[in-house]
């Protein structure tokens, strides 16, 4: 093992501070802030917008989203959703990679996986595995809402056509 010489040693410094806080460590690194989106009631939450389920019409109905993690500069590898289904309403049927976790939280609501529609009610939670063509549906009186949770780096969903 070679020995250094003292010019080609690294130099030793102490100069390092530390931030005064967890915040404006974050600020200075780039990192994401921690925050408390704070639920106002209703199923609505403080700085998080209520939007359409996709930017494009298509064959869907009554339904919308609130990205409650994923939308405001956090690193997280997956995103939290917030989605609410009008009765009468549905989500597109469709098949992708990324899996996703629902957890109905308002409401009952109906999943179809593959060829099997099950009735979901409160905290049910499922687990729709990757490729599985998959729906979600509101045949009841009463608003369905449910938490979805999937990966952040997902790709786009197909849109499955159903022949008669």
């Amino acid at each position: 093992m070679k020995k250094l010489k003292k010019s080609e040693a690294m130099p030793i410094s102490c100069d390092w501070k530390a931030p005064k806080n967890r915040a404006e460590e974050q600020k200075s690194s780039g990192a994401a802030v921690n925050k408390i989106y704070r639920h106002k009631g209703n199923f609505r939450w403080s700085g998080v917008k209520t939007e359409k389920y996709k930017q494009k019409d298509g064959n869907w109905s009554a339904i919308v989203r609130n990205v409650l993690i994923g939308n405001h500069g956090e690193t997280a590898k997956f995103h939290l959703r917030y989605f609410e289904i009008a009765p009468g309403g549905f989500s597109s049927l469709e098949r992708h990679r990324h899996e996703h976790v629902v957890i109905c939280i308002r409401g009952k609501g109906k999943v179809l996986m593959g060829k099997k529609s099950h009735t979901i009610n409160y905290l049910d939670t499922v687990y729709i595995a990757p490729y599985t063509v998959h729906q979600l549906g509101n045949p009841f009186n009463e608003l369905f809402g449910f938490l979805c949770i999937v990966n952040a780096k997902r790709d786009k969903p197909k849109i499955v056509i159903r022949k008669s």
